[in-house]
């Protein structure tokens, strides 16, 4: 019923220190995809599709979170799964990846997996739809923020056909990142598009607005930092 993307990037903050993130990204035509197939956390990203079983996400990251690989964590949860065969699970870690698509999804299904990225999807209209997601994603550079990144290379999948029930006109999309780094994450770093004719388009709205507002406020923040210190030096004097 969907397609996604679990991403790892490292990547040095403004201290010169080595950080992480990893970031997650999901379009269906079904309200609500948000609330049920990404998952993020600082030690990975996970995302449970097809037949979606909630608890393999959630399970998932906090077993990542425990220590445990994503290689082991997932696959520990699918072998006690009785329903194994009809999901996709996937995901990354720090320092791999993890792709299942079970025989009993609905065609077209499948995955692929990269250096740092795994891509699923199922009850696709084909094969390249996971192609263009992933290599959107490879080639997009490190220039813009990952969310922003995320919701392109769902643009370039949900191009190609994406989810081929056009009868369902009622979509959903969704994107998460998380960092190592000790920061407030901005907000456009969780976002979601419920139920949308256009989730593509209505996500990079939603980004574009959360940007600007972000932006905004820490414009308005370090004024009012500044007005501060103003008047303590006037104080002082």
């Amino acid at each position: 019923m969907t397609f996604s993307i679990c991403v790892r990037e490292a990547y040095e903050d403004d201290e010169g220190a080595d950080q992480l993130r990893f970031g997650v990204a999901v379009t269906t035509r079904l309200p609500a995809v948000g609330t049920l197939c990404p998952f993020v956390s600082e030690n990975g990203a996970v995302a449970t599709q097809s037949l979606v079983n909630v608890e393999l996400g959630r399970k998932g990251i906090a077993y990542i979170d425990d220590g445990l690989a994503v290689e082991d964590a997932l696959q520990s949860l699918l072998n006690a799964d009785e329903g194994a065969e009809q999901r996709q699970l996937h995901g990354v870690d720090a320092d791999g990846g993890f792709t299942f698509s079970g025989e009993e999804c609905h065609g077209w299904y499948g995955h692929t997996e990269g250096e740092n990225y795994t891509v699923a999807g199922n009850l696709l209209t084909g094969e390249s739809v996971v192609e263009n997601v992933a290599e959107t994603y490879a080639e997009s550079g490190r220039d813009a923020p990952l969310a922003q990144r995320l919701i392109d290379a769902l643009g370039a999948g949900y191009a190609e056909g994406g989810d081929k029930r056009e009868e369902l006109h009622v979509q959903s999309a969704a994107v998460k990142v998380r960092s190592t780094e000790e920061e407030d994450d901005p907000y456009y770093n969780d976002l979601r598009v419920d139920a949308t004719e256009t989730p593509i388009q209505d996500l990079r709205e939603t980004y574009q607005l959360a940007d600007e507002g972000f932006q905004a406020a820490m414009e308005r923040y370090e004024q009012a930092m500044d007005e501060d210190d103003l008047a303590a030096d006037e104080d002082e004097e």
